[in-house]
């Protein structure tokens, strides 16, 4: 795969091959999964603008549950969970893979990139340095007396 998105890089003038390139090369906290309600979300808003366009995610797609009615779109990614590929194609939709895309659309022309939340991993709860930026503590015990007093609660003085 990345052997032909080189070539492709290399003789078009499409940045398209370059991205995809160089989102295949992440680590995987940097390819986070994109759930059919986001891909549904972000169709729908722009229905005119999005009519006939491959949905591109470099990582994997998974079933939403909550999703009560899959859409009808075409989806090129990495990976599928298999109950996220059978609602695609159910709905008479495509779920492609990303060789597949590079035959049919080698510059990327009608495609839409999307992305997954890259810090919605609750390991990044816990980020950030200093005072008041609200991160998480990392908490040896969960109950009531531990790290819940004062700065924690509106009854015990104040809460940040």
């Amino acid at each position: 795969m990345g052997y032909f998105l080189r070539q492709y890089s290399g003789r078009t003038d499409s940045n398209f091959n370059k991205v995809i390139l160089r989102r295949l090369f992440m680590s995987k906290i940097n390819r986070p999964p994109v759930s059919l309600s986001r891909i549904n979300r972000l169709v729908g808003q722009e229905q005119t603008k999005t009519e006939g366009k491959t949905v591109v995610v470099v990582g994997t797609i998974t079933d939403d549950n909550r999703l009560l009615q899959a859409p009808k779109i075409t989806v090129a990614a990495l990976r599928f969970t298999a109950t996220a590929r059978a609602r695609i194609v159910a709905a008479g939709g495509e779920a492609l893979t990303l060789d597949q895309l590079a035959l049919r659309a080698p510059t990327g022309a009608n495609t839409l990139l999307l992305r997954g939340p890259k810090n919605s991993r609750e390991a990044v709860k816990h980020f950030g340095f200093g005072p008041h930026k609200h991160k998480k503590p990392y908490v040896q015990s969960k109950g009531r007396k531990f790290e819940r007093a004062r700065g924690r609660r509106r009854s015990k003085g104040f809460k940040v």
